[in-house]
């Protein structure tokens, strides 16, 4: 098992060599909490986004989806008091002069230089400032949105019209948000820029603990359900004091990171599940009418960033195998990562390995890379020997490899390899798309 300390660096290495994540602009020396994602970093992004989608929106009847402006009239940020309550208290340190958020310095000293004279925390608004408009004055200030759920709130009238909806309803977003972060850090646990799966869950006041704690339970389900461990994750009811002032309850659903979190190494919060009372509609002055009456809904919100999903679904698929796997005649005993990611969070689900480069071996792999690519996402190569392609795939998740060999041009099938059992078997070529299609909705 990998040491906690050498994993992130691992998953670090990972990333940047195999194409997952890396810093932005990396050739102008980066800019801190910003992150660019590969081209394997999109595929795994837009599973985690369309596995959540899938459940919480094209599953049900009584959720709708929204994809609204990142930049919208600040009045918004004003009713919903993120101008003034928006904030994170910072601390400066008087010898080396950096600045740390104040939950970040329970040792009492600066964590760069070790400085005891800590300045006094002051309020510090997370909101990044922007301005609309040919003219720059007060009258442009804007702001790109610190999170997607307000742009949620003041459509709920028009959302609710137009679709018909009863209470209770949903309404979900995916999208970027961003927020200006005293001390980014962790890799890509906690950055500037990053992009939000929120629902709004609105309810009777009446049935709020019933829902609250249906999507407690929903939202650890769908964790499970794509593979993260069980004892990798666990329920934090938050005490009364460590409450947002809007909220009555909150549940945070935590991972067990491989780094310190928040003060100590280990359990820290993944997504969190908030009861948000009648605040945020009553802000924006938003009501529901039905057969019982006039009333302002309660708000029940899931919400959680991409990134840090991203991130613990990375950890907990990384597998170092010492001395290696052997999957074919030649020896190997090189240390190898397998990442056993959830077939449907995987980048590239089938990869095409011809054995020879050469025609007509090169031909036949074309075409059977042409026949899956319109149902899989896939990856074609032949560099190198069958077992070091393995190996790659195996490193980079892919669920399935397929081999066309010089018999394959007599008989017509090909070697399909599973990543997790190492089975190999022989597939007729004209049924690879059944085979690899009923082996995914197995999971």
């Amino acid at each position: 098992m990998t040491p906690p300390d050498d994993l992130m660096s691992k998953l670090v290495s990972l990333g940047k060599r195999r194409g997952f994540v890396f810093p932005t602009a990396e050739i102008y020396g980066g800019l801190q909490g910003f992150w660019d994602w590969g081209p394997l970093g999109v595929e795994l992004k837009n599973n985690i986004k369309r596995m959540w989608w899938q459940r919480f929106v094209q599953e049900r009847m009584d959720v709708v989806g929204l994809d609204s402006a990142i930049v919208t009239n600040p009045e918004v940020w004003n009713r919903s008091g993120h101008l003034t309550g928006f904030t994170d208290q910072l601390v400066e340190c008087k010898k080396c002069h950096h600045r740390f958020k104040k939950d970040d310095l329970s040792s009492g000293a600066c964590p760069d230089c070790g400085g005891k004279d800590l300045g006094t925390p002051r309020q510090f608004n997370l909101m990044l400032k922007t301005q609309v408009g040919p003219v720059q004055d007060s009258g442009s200030d804007a702001f790109l949105r610190p999170e997607t759920a307000q742009n949620i709130f003041v459509n709920f009238e028009t959302v609710r019209t137009t679709s018909r909806l009863k209470v209770p309803f949903g309404i979900a977003q995916i999208g970027k948000a961003f927020r200006n972060e005293i001390t980014p850090g962790n890799f890509i646990f906690r950055t500037r820029e990053f992009e939000q799966m929120e629902l709004e869950f609105f309810v009777s006041p009446k049935e709020d603990q019933k829902w609250f704690e249906y999507w407690v339970e929903e939202s650890m389900k769908w964790f499970t359900d794509l593979g993260i461990k069980s004892d990798s994750i666990r329920q934090y009811h938050q005490k009364k004091e460590e409450l947002a002032h809007y909220a009555k309850a909150t549940v945070d659903v935590e991972f067990n990171w491989p780094f310190s979190s928040q003060g100590g190494k280990g359990w820290g919060e993944l997504m969190g599940i908030a009861n948000r009372t009648d605040f945020d509609l009553k802000a924006h002055n938003l009501k529901y009418k039905d057969e019982s009456g006039e009333f302002t809904p309660y708000v029940i919100e899931p919400s959680f960033g991409v990134e840090r999903a991203a991130l613990a679904f990375l950890i907990n698929a990384y597998e170092e195998i010492e001395g290696g796997r052997t999957t074919t005649t030649e020896s190997n005993k090189e240390t190898e990562v397998v990442l056993r990611l959830h077939k449907s969070l995987a980048p590239i689900k089938v990869a095409v390995l011809p054995l020879s480069k050469k025609e007509p071996l090169a031909k036949l792999a074309t075409e059977v890379f042409d026949s899956l690519k319109s149902k899989f996402m896939c990856a074609y190569d032949e560099v190198s020997s069958i077992g070091r392609r393995y190996r790659r795939q195996d490193e980079v998740g892919t669920p399935y490899c397929v081999t066309v060999d010089f018999e394959s041009l007599e008989d017509k099938k090909a070697t399909v390899r599973d990543r997790d059992t190492m089975k190999q078997e022989r597939i007729p070529i004209a049924e690879l798309n059944d085979y690899c299609r009923d082996k995914f909705n197995e999971s």
